[in-house]
């Protein structure tokens, strides 16, 4: 058997979300679905993690295992490719690894970027690539919010009803944010995050920002562990994951 790691750009606007669903669209099934029939045989991919419905990747990064090995990635890049890209799926990247290699177990971090557009008109070129914020948010007043959350936490506040973790227990290592005119990216970087973790995060701050709460609310409902005091999560389309690292 061969490993492949594949590193994958797509926008998940019109997907319902990374992992294969019963019904609608994902990108792990149409992948699965264009590797076999290149490959001519059945194979399953694995990915470093889930992204929601609507939920964007500039590099995602999965594996799969196939019986022979692949005679020219050039070749099979091109050719998946050309089915995929008019999906708004591109594999910027195919690369052959041992079997100890696991896309999800092996990561050490991961980095996800999330993108507000802080102004009075929707964006139209950009549609769909963030959150559209009207109302003004204070840049600072949400910078020492996200100071607040960095370090080792209980992060049941901004944890999915749905979430299966064993624990809400997560290390954050670093909250960047970048403000230039209009547009605000927060970038989050982890080992592992919570189901809906950082879209809530970006809830709470966005609430920051706006000034419905100050530092000591915030501070309170991050502590409080308490899944209803947590603020509306932001929508998926301002999620990007960004980087992967092993």
């Amino acid at each position: 058997m061969a490993r492949y790691q594949l590193l994958i750009e797509y926008v998940g606007t019109n997907f319902r979300g990374w992992q294969i669903q019963k019904k609608g669209l994902t990108i792990q099934g149409l992948i699965q679905k264009k590797i076999k029939k290149i490959l001519k045989e059945k194979i399953i991919l694995n990915g470093s993690g889930r992204t929601d419905t609507g939920v964007h990747a500039i590099e995602q990064s999965a594996h799969f295992d196939c019986k022979n090995e692949i005679s020219n990635l050039s070749k099979f890049l091109n050719s998946i490719n050309y089915f995929l890209n008019k999906q708004s799926i591109s594999i910027k990247n195919i690369k052959k690894r041992s079997s100890k290699f696991h896309s999800r177990f092996s990561a050490k971090q991961r980095i996800y970027k999330y993108v507000i557009f802080n102004q009075i008109n929707a964006p139209v070129i950009e549609k769909h690539r963030g959150w559209h914020v009207k109302n003004p948010l204070d840049v600072k007043l949400i910078k020492n919010g996200a100071k607040k959350l960095v370090g080792t936490n209980d992060y049941s506040t901004f944890r999915s009803s749905s979430c299966h973790a064993k624990s809400p227990i997560r290390t954050i290592k670093s909250i960047k944010i970048k403000s230039l005119k209009n547009k605000i990216e927060i970038e989050f970087k982890s080992q592992s995050f919570l189901q809906q973790q950082v879209r809530s995060m970006v809830g709470c701050l966005k609430f920051l920002g706006e000034k419905k709460w100050d530092l000591k609310t915030f501070d309170k409902v991050f502590k409080s562990k308490k899944r209803a005091l947590c603020a509306p999560p932001a929508p998926p389309e301002g999620l990007f994951l960004t980087k992967i690292i092993y």
